[in-house]
């Protein structure tokens, strides 16, 4: 084990005592707990033992209810993962009674102090679950049994995570029922703390890139990239986003035929159900839409686990699209037609960004004539095509998709031929 594993274990320790103790100081608002701890918490209000040891107890009990669901194969191949819950588990109950203790003080009688101690254990809680996700060392118990029952059941982790919580919520109501008579430790503080928490996560995690260095050798692929070029080598990247009809695709592959280079556009596809396990016909349909219905999308989104351990296939075809665009990138010159490219390879030295637009008419003329859509419907797709990329490009780097400043060129088809368009992009790109 090396020095930087070793420093992704220790900051993961780290995340855990955070988020107990978050998950403590929302406990404490007295207006409910998380809903993963929410049956641990009732139980102690009943019993002789502490939330942290009902913690460790039900975890140790998922341990258990794993391995039904887990195939021999599946075992073998999670079985560090699966035996590192044990330490896990301890350690994460543990540091729930201390921070029970240390936070003994904390007892807010009106009812705004208790939404702003929930407000404080939500903004603790979510700097705990980036730091975790940064770590990227593993899952706490409740995650991974989580993922064994969607691999098995072959269901979207957000689905089956999501009636997870929902589970636990329902037997914690009805756990306090029969033995308080009344429902206590869930209230509106256990529904704010599921919806708040994630948008916090997105907004402090890139904080933490300050930790790159220290928990990452340098040996990304933008760093071989610049060692190539220090050493010689000529190497450039053309990334080209485009309106529907604007000729963008017809663009990039002629920019590849003068450059002598390679052109991606539809090859992405299989590359990347290759990286992602999922079929040409799921990536091919969805890898440039977004669902509209944002409160899905902040309830299935998985918090506890990085990018790759996604709820959603969506986030999981996104990642694999990357991955396989920096790594056509960090191989050699090439022309790279959408799938957000210009945002993805951000750090990379020798990438050229275009954006190709034209206006409504000519757009619509382009469909028709050169890709078959009937006249009547043609308008009506350039406008659904190209709001469903605007809404994915945004949706997934944060910026805004016809932004100038995103590109060092802009064309308009509207205005020049493809052929006077690639001659600007084959010229900067010489340069």
């Amino acid at each position: 084990m090396n020095k930087y594993t070793l420093r992704r274990y220790l900051l993961f320790f780290v995340s855990l005592f955070i988020n107990a103790f978050g998950i403590v100081f929302i406990t404490k608002a007295l207006l409910g707990t998380s809903p993963i701890t929410s049956v641990t918490y009732v139980l102690s209000l009943c019993t002789p033992f502490t939330m942290g040891q009902w913690t460790i107890i039900l975890n140790l009990l998922f341990l258990l209810f794993e391995l039904p669901f887990m195939t021999r194969e599946y075992f073998k191949e999670a079985k560090r993962m699966y035996f590192l819950q044990i330490p896990i588990t301890l350690f994460f109950g543990f540091s729930i009674d201390l921070s029970m203790g240390i936070l003994s003080w904390l007892n807010p009688g009106h009812y705004a102090m208790q939404l702003a101690s929930l407000a404080v254990g939500c903004v603790i809680l979510a700097a705990g679950i980036a730091l975790e996700v940064k770590a990227n060392i593993a899952l706490v118990a409740g995650e991974f049994f989580v993922g064994a029952i969607s691999r098995r059941i072959g269901k979207e982790f957000g689905f089956v995570k999501l009636g997870f919580d929902i589970t636990l919520v329902v037997l914690a109501c009805a756990l306090s029922l029969a033995f308080m008579g009344t429902i206590d430790g869930v209230r509106e503080g256990t529904v704010i703390a599921a919806i708040v928490v994630g948008p916090i996560v997105h907004f402090i995690s890139p904080a933490y890139k300050i930790l790159d260095s220290w928990i990452s050798p340098k040996t990304g692929a933008s760093d071989a990239v610049t060692q190539s070029m220090a050493d010689g080598g000529r190497r450039v990247v053309v990334t080209v986003a485009r309106e529907y009809g604007s000729g963008g695709r017809q663009l990039g592959q002629l920019i590849a035929k003068r450059l002598g280079v390679k052109c991606y556009d539809k090859e992405i596809i299989e590359l990347a159900a290759r990286k992602s396990g999922l079929t040409k016909r799921y990536v091919s349909a969805n890898e440039q839409s977004v669902s509209p219905l944002w409160i899905k999308n902040l309830l299935l989104q998985n918090y506890e686990s990085s990018l790759e351990h996604s709820l959603s296939s969506k986030d999981a075809l996104f990642v694999a699209e990357c991955h396989v665009i920096r790594d056509i990138a960090a191989k050699g010159s090439c022309v790279i037609v959408g799938r957000c490219a210009d945002y993805v390879l951000d750090d990379f030295p020798g990438v050229v960004r275009v954006f190709c637009y034209s206006d409504t008419d000519n757009e619509v003329r382009r469909c028709v004539e050169k890709y078959g859509v009937p006249q009547d419907k043609a308008a009506d797709e350039v406008r659904r095509i190209n709001r469903a990329r605007e809404a994915h490009y945004e949706y997934y780097t944060g910026r805004k998709w016809r932004d100038v400043h995103n590109y060092d060129l802009v064309v308009n088809t509207a205005s020049m031929s493809i052929g006077t368009a690639c001659s600007l992009v084959e010229a900067l790109a010489k340069r």
